[in-house]
């Protein structure tokens, strides 16, 4: 086992098996031929061939845009061919702080392939025998990785409210932070990966933050997402990592990249260059 076998499963695509999403002259997303046939059913919104899929030039407007692909959404809804919406919206951009081409529903980013953005906080604690970290193990009732182990708080980032709005949201929700103590999170840098799933091309870029909390904090999740809280020594958490599969995909290389930059993981290990350019993909 091995810390670099993590960025290589969160890295695994095939690029042949998508085809290019576009709007105007710009890609924005790889989406399967399944799932494009499936767009073929609004010609007004999309224009589809087999290689590739765009946005009908027509629609200019912001809004139209938006309209027009949420009224698609819902009718591929009651066509069985999406599962459900969730009512979140991610702006479509290349690159975060860009003018989205249009807002899209969070439950389809994967099937279209585009870049969506979140926040992953590591919340410390430096006790008397060295640095802990808290670590959260998502409820068995979710949809998603249920019962894996996770950073204390992390979450997308939504079109419409800014990265420290939605840091100290997630941190109330997800860990019982107030926005003082939230607002002492430092951000670090950041994490990209590409990875194939079920439904599509998962395209993320995280923002990593360290919060340093004093020892008599205890995190206390109201969302349901986490069922439960420990604080193990970082140590802990590197051969967690290193040794098992037991934390969410992307929450690997939040670690990984966190044992780079305190120096646990050193330049004589011998995954250490592999390990450092790893971690942007995007």
């Amino acid at each position: 086992m091995n810390y670099l076998r993590h960025i290589h499963q969160c890295n695994q695509w095939d690029p042949a098996a998508f085809i290019p999403f576009m709007v105007g002259e710009t890609e924005y997303g790889r989406m399967r031929p399944a799932f494009a046939e499936e767009l073929r059913r609004f010609p007004d919104t999309f224009i589809v061939d087999e290689a590739a899929v765009a946005l009908h030039p027509d629609l200019t407007a912001f809004e139209t845009r938006n309209r027009a692909v949420a009224d698609a959404l819902d009718e591929l809804v009651r066509f069985g061919a999406v599962d459900h919406v969730m009512g979140e919206l991610f702006p479509v951009v290349n690159a975060w702080g860009e003018e989205p081409a249009f807002l899209l529903d969070r439950a389809v980013v994967s099937a279209f392939g585009v870049r969506a953005f979140g926040q992953h906080i590591n919340g410390i604690v430096e006790t008397e025998s060295g640095l802990s970290m808290w670590i959260g193990r998502r409820a068995a009732d979710r949809f998603a990785f249920p019962d894996l182990l996770d950073q204390m708080v992390a979450g997308g980032l939504p079109f419409g409210i800014s990265q420290a709005e939605n840091l100290a949201k997630e941190c109330e929700e997800e860990a019982g932070i107030d926005a003082e103590l939230a607002a002492k999170a430092v951000e670090t840098g950041f994490i990209s990966y590409r990875r194939q799933t079920e439904t599509g091309l998962r395209s993320d870029t995280i923002f990593c933050y360290d919060l340093k909390l004093p020892t008599s904090f205890r995190p206390v999740c109201s969302d349901g997402e986490v069922d439960r809280f420990y604080l193990w020594p970082v140590e802990d958490v590197a051969r967690l990592v290193c040794e098992s599969d037991g934390f969410k995909p992307n929450c690997n290389l939040v670690v990984i990249d966190f044992l780079l930059r305190h120096g646990l993981i050193t330049a004589d290990h011998p995954e250490f260059d592999e390990l450092s350019s790893g971690l942007q993909s995007l």
